[in-house]
Formats: structure tokens, sequence, C-alpha cells
């Protein structure tokens, strides 16, 4: 039976994203959009403060960060912002050459990202172990709550039952109606109790001063030379790295929580795109905000493009039209929500007892490596490459002790079989050269390789090497039972790296 034939319009619906024509879909959207806008104010605004900027450059970044991930981005409903890693990176160059050279090297940073996703870096979360994602996300739980101290730290005595009145609505809210989220009413009662009981607590526009106009496209103050490239190409080449890692692990985080998958090498190319847009309209870059994307993801239920275009396009019109509501935002209503973040966001499953128990030490061990090091650094990406190197390190100690040599001498004495078993490669292939008996073996000697497969060169040296010993004692050696590839390697390599032997 032929397929039915739609209509123009029936095509079109299809093409429709989900909130054109569901009101549900389209009040989740808006108001996760609200308030992952909400707390994007001062998260911006104290990463300004890192990168030693005025707090309107970190907005702006927001702003169009959000914007146009929304649209290039190739993973539905995750933010992208100004960000505390991005920060990091660039203040020495803010500090050291001025505001020009860091828009320069957001701008370059964004070209390399482009550069590196078409060349499909976004490949390599292959390699990224489950256990190294696990202490990623309890890492940045943790980093999470340890962002909150300082607001916690040296405040007057109302701040702590306002944070906890915060998490007791943002617990209980849910059980009366799912229809509004619950960070936003907590917010807004917040808010609306402290500026009408007149208490004095730090509040958003203590952070610093709101933006009055949308920010105006321009090329950056610098000179356009080589001595200007060389000065921002090493910056924008760590931004545009840092920037990628965050970005594709928060990336495959939603896919995990929400069962879907995206185009890695889509979402690295728009988080170029977008840095560059940022980068012409004088922002300070970013990447994926973990944080506010848990909260648009999992704890407001998001799902579509719409949040997060919202979440850019609020913010403005908080900061422009709302701004001395926003300013008087208590910033305990926002530290409880981040606090219902970082336990939200943790893997407590992965530290059970139960779980615990039933780990093998090496995955345990590397989760554990992995958040000590995001933490004691402050940024995730260092921690993720030090946690899969210490993944692959542990994987080839494992491997290499499952090659084995076994050998079978013939009754008449004239010549002995060795039989390998186990993958060969840098790892095993170091303890191969030392299995066999050279003075004792009779003079022909047969090496059956069908039950293993040869990797590296390292496999075919200690190969050349053993050929050597025998040859060295008048023996003469046959390599039998190689694979197709094993074979190729050894004919372009063998009897070439005998010298490093």
């Amino acid at each position: 039976m032929s397929a039915p034939v739609l209509s123009p319009a029936a095509r079109l619906r299809g093409l429709k994203p989900d909130w054109i024509s569901d009101p549900k879909v389209w009040r989740t959207e808006v108001l996760a959009g609200l308030v992952v806008a909400l707390a994007l104010v001062p998260e911006a605004i104290s990463f300004s403060i890192i990168a030693g900027v005025d707090p309107e450059i970190g907005l702006f970044a927001a702003f169009t960060m959000a914007v146009t991930i929304s649209i290039v981005g190739g993973r539905r409903a995750m933010i992208s912002a100004a960000t505390g890693a991005v920060a990091l990176v660039i203040a020495p160059l803010n500090r050291e050459h001025g505001l020009g050279y860091l828009v320069a090297a957001v701008i370059l940073a964004g070209v390399f990202q482009v550069v590196l996703g078409a060349l499909g870096v976004a490949g390599l979360m292959r390699f990224v172990p489950r256990s190294v994602m696990t202490g990623f996300v309890n890492a940045l739980a943790i980093l999470i709550f340890m962002a909150q101290v300082p607001e916690l730290t040296d405040v007057p005595w109302p701040v702590y039952p306002l944070v906890v009145a915060g998490l007791v609505l943002m617990l209980l809210f849910p059980r009366i109606t799912r229809v509004v989220p619950a960070p936003l009413v907590s917010i807004v009662i917040l808010t609306v109790v402290t500026v009408a009981a007149g208490i004095a607590v730090p509040t958003v526009g203590d952070k610093g001063e709101l933006p009055h106009a949308l920010p105006v496209p321009g090329l950056p103050d610098v000179p356009f030379t080589l001595d200007t490239l060389t000065t921002v190409a090493p910056y924008a080449l760590a931004m545009a790295l840092v920037g990628l890692m965050e970005s594709l692990m928060t990336a495959k985080l939603v896919d995990d929580i929400t069962d879907t998958h995206s185009d890695k090498t889509r979402e690295s190319i728009g988080q170029g795109v977008a840095n560059i847009v940022t980068g012409f309209f004088g922002g300070m870059g970013g990447c994926a905000m973990i944080g506010q994307t848990m909260i648009n993801v999992k704890v407001s239920g998001a799902r579509t493009r719409l949040s997060t275009f919202l979440a850019g396009s609020f913010l403005m019109v908080l900061c422009i039209v709302f701004g001395p509501v926003v300013s008087d935002i208590p910033m305990a209503a926002l530290v409880a929500v981040m606090v219902m973040v970082s336990f939200a966001t943790f893997d407590w499953h992965s530290v059970a007892p139960g779980t615990l128990r039933r780990m093998p030490a090496g995955e345990i061990l590397v989760m554990v490596v992995t958040v000590a090091v995001v933490v004691a650094t402050g940024n995730l990406a260092i921690g993720v490459v030090v946690g899969s190197v210490t993944a692959m390190v542990i994987f080839a100690r494992r491997v290499a002790h499952l090659a084995d040599v076994t050998s079978v001498t013939d009754p008449d004495g004239g010549q002995v079989v060795y039989s390998v078993t186990g993958e060969l490669f840098f790892a095993s292939s170091n303890d191969l050269v030392t299995r066999f008996d050279y003075a004792g073996d009779p003079d022909r000697v047969v090496i059956d390789l069908s039950a293993t497969h040869i990797w590296d060169a390292s496999s075919v040296a200690a190969l050349d090497a053993i050929e050597t010993k025998y040859a060295q004692r008048g023996k003469r050696v046959e390599i039998v039972g190689l694979n197709e590839h094993s074979t190729l390697m050894r004919e372009r390599l063998g009897g070439t790296l005998a010298g490093n032997h």
C-alpha cells in the first residue's frame, strides 16, 4: 500500500515545533525560560566580575549566547551563556591588554570552535567513560553548592531563614500544582516578603548595575595586526577547548536525562557561531551553563528550543524594562534555587554503599579522581581530561594482563609451538619478549597469533625483537595465524623497528 499523500498544510503542521500547537508545552517552556532568566542575572554579573569587566558585558553575553544557540545549537533546551570557566580563561587577557583584546579573543575562539566542530571533535565524546561522566556530574553538583557558600557568609541573619523558606517552598509547592515552576513561585514570594516587610538582605542589585539598552554590534577596538593575533590566539584556543568540553559534556548529560539524542557536531559549530555573534555584540563569550541547564531541563521540565530562546530574551526584558524590580530580588531566593539544583544534580546512587560494593575498584578511583580534580581546580574540563586519562591507564593495565603465551613442544623435539592469546598493544607487548625460551627451544619455532590482534607499532617491534633473538642463536621463527589487519601492519612496519629494542 502506498503512503498517504499529505497536503501542504498537513506537511507544514508536521514541521511545526510542539510548543506551537500544544498550550501545555508552551506554558512549560515560557515559565522555564523566565526562571532561567532570573537565575542568569546574578550569575552573569558574578562572572563579569571574575573576568574583570562591567556587569553589562556578562549580561550581553548571556543574552546573545542563549538566543543564538537556541537557533543554531544541536541540543534542545540547553542553556548557553557567560560562564565561570570562560571568565577564568580570558581574565588575564583583559587585565593585561583591555576589553578590546578580550572581545577579539571571543570572536577568534568562536572561529576555532566552528573549525573544530567541522573536523569532528565531537566524536571524541565516545572516549569519555561512564565513571568519568558520573564524576563530572557529582563534581558539578559540588561546585554549584560551593558557589553559593559566599552568599551565605558574613550576611545578615534573615538570609538563613529566607533560604530555608525557599527550599521548603520548592519541596512542597509541586504537591499542590506543577503548572507553575516551584523555583519561580519561591523567587516571587520571597521577593514580595522582603520588599513588603523591609527586610535588609543582599539583593541582585547589589551585584552590579543592570544594562539600560540592548547591545549594539561593532568590531573589537584593537589594531588588526599579526601581533594582535599572536596575543589573543592562545587565550582564544584555550577558551574554545574549555567551552567545547563543557558544552559537549552538558549536552550528553541532557541526553541522558531526557532520553533523547542530540547532534554534537551541530552543537560544537553552534557554540562557535554563538561566540562569534557574542563577540561582535561586545560580550565576554561563554558556553553551556550546566546549573541553568539543570534548572531548565530537570527542575522546570523544559524540552524545546523555545525555553532557551526565551531565557535570553527575558533576561534583556528583565534588565531593561523591569530593572528596578529585578534588583530587589533577594539573593537568598536564588541561592535556594541553586542549592536545590545541586542536590537534584548529584548522582546519589553512585555513592550508595550497595553500588560501591559492586563497583570495580578502578571505576571508583576514576570517579573520585575526576571529582577531586574538578573541585580542586574549579575547572570541569581539566577534571574530565584527567579522569579520562586515568581510566585509559587503568584499562591499559587491565588489558595488558590478559595477554598470555602457552607453548607445546613436539614429541620428537623438532619444533615448539607458542600460542599467544589476548590483545597485543604497547602495554601487553612489552612483556611478550620475555615469554620465550630462546636458549632452550629447538631450532624451529612457530608462533601462533590466530587468537590475538596486533594493534600498534610496539607489538610489531616486539615480534621483530623475538625473531632477532632466535636468529642470533641460529633458530628459525615462523609466525602464523595473523588476521588481515595484523598482516598488513606487520608487512608495513616489520623489520624497520628492531633498532628500538
